[in-house]
């Protein structure tokens, strides 16, 4: 077997109160000035100034940046970069989901590595560590908080830019299920079935391990029993603090054996169309998969699995692309791609930029132009 590498936060907290925890661990790094990486949004919902407030009780300067899009772009990390070099910020604490982490990542990697976060598209390209990162999570979807993955939207060329570098890991990750309580049900749903995208291409991936298909069945098992219980009452703290442990076991699972082309094709969405991920993955999830069961045995045989695990009547690759659309029907998801208005006459443009997408290389099997074309097509 090939050499395997295994890539997590030195430092991860779970459970109520871990933030207040988190506090007294960043008191013991020694940083003193921090940049605080969040958008408009979660600062309506006073935790950033919670946190400012923590942060400033324990000595530590701290300063917000609160102007990160829902897809992070090359202008937001360029923002975020010059109130690190006009305030001197030896650290950052990124405060929301997937965005504010993966601006954040942008932010700390170009501000010791120099040049634009363009330069770091692909893998590993950084030569050196980012800026301390402590990523608070507020979603129970993207894991961002904890992989290497950094996905920022290029304006230019209209594409999420896939940064897969170790040297974007946090130093420390926070997932609290009090901070998870306020998310809205739509958003509950969509960051839910993000988190098992993660699980099901992790476990499909050719890159797949021992190690990480744990990750990805336990958390594909507690994603189908605690979601729809989440997105039914975002008050139930079983459900959201469950969630915060399968997201987190998708982060593991994904960080290590990668994804896969419903990410790839997903990405193209997200940069064309400016859409939501979560929602993305969603919609193409059943989709790439079919494809996948058709074209590969390997892929054939863990979806089986994934029915087994998801509950689904029929226990069958079959099963599991149904249970996939079931839920996602359940949980208030699009039903297509039309509802998202996207274009049929962008499809050839989207499926060539999914061909260099980084998650592509690791998924079963590898469909040529006309058949990620056909996908799309399914997926309207």
């Amino acid at each position: 077997m090939a050499v395997t590498a295994f890539f997590i936060p030195s430092f991860n907290l779970m459970g109520e109160g871990s933030l207040k925890e988190a506090i007294l661990q960043i008191k013991k790094t020694g940083l003193h000035n921090i940049l605080l990486v969040t958008d408009q949004g979660m600062v309506k919902t006073g935790l950033p100034e919670k946190i400012a407030k923590q942060l400033s009780a324990e000595g530590i300067k701290n300063h917000l940046y609160d102007g990160v899009q829902p897809n992070p772009t090359v202008n937001n990390v360029n923002a975020g970069l010059k109130q690190v070099k006009e305030h001197g910020c030896d650290a950052i604490i990124s405060i929301g989901g997937g965005s504010s982490h993966d601006c954040a990542k942008g932010i700390a990697l170009v501000a010791t590595n120099g040049g634009q976060i363009s330069d770091y598209e692909g893998l590993d390209k950084a030569a050196k560590p980012q800026l301390p990162l402590i990523a608070v999570n507020t979603t129970a979807g993207t894991a961002s908080e904890m992989t290497r993955f950094c996905i920022i939207t290029d304006e230019k060329r209209h594409v999420k830019m896939a940064i897969v570098d170790k040297h974007t890991t946090p130093i420390i990750s926070v997932n609290d299920p009090e901070t998870m309580v306020g998310m809205p049900p739509s958003l509950t749903a969509a960051t839910g079935m993000d988190a098992l995208t993660h699980c099901v291409e992790a476990y499909v991936s050719t890159a797949a391990t021992p190690i990480t298909d744990a990750c990805a069945v336990k958390g594909i098992e507690i994603i189908g029993q605690y979601l729809p219980r989440a997105v039914k009452d975002g008050k139930d703290m079983e459900a959201r603090d469950q969630m915060a442990y399968a997201q987190f076991l998708a982060g593991m699972a994904f960080n290590n054996a990668s994804l896969g082309y419903v990410h790839a094709m997903a990405h193209q969405l997200g940069g064309f169309y400016n859409l939501p991920h979560g929602v993305c993955n969603a919609v193409l999830l059943p989709h790439v998969e079919k494809f996948n069961m058709l074209h590969s045995k390997h892929a054939k045989d863990r979806l089986a699995h994934v029915a087994e695990l998801l509950g689904a009547k029929e226990k069958s690759a079959e099963g599991a692309v149904q249970a996939m659309k079931t839920l996602a029907k359940e949980l208030g998801i699009p039903n297509g791609l039309k509802e998202l208005h996207v274009k049929e006459t962008d499809f050839k443009v989207l499926a060539e930029n999914a061909m260099k997408d980084a998650c592509a290389i690791t998924n079963p099997v590898q469909p040529t132009h006309a058949q990620i074309v056909e996908i799309f097509a399914e997926a309207m």
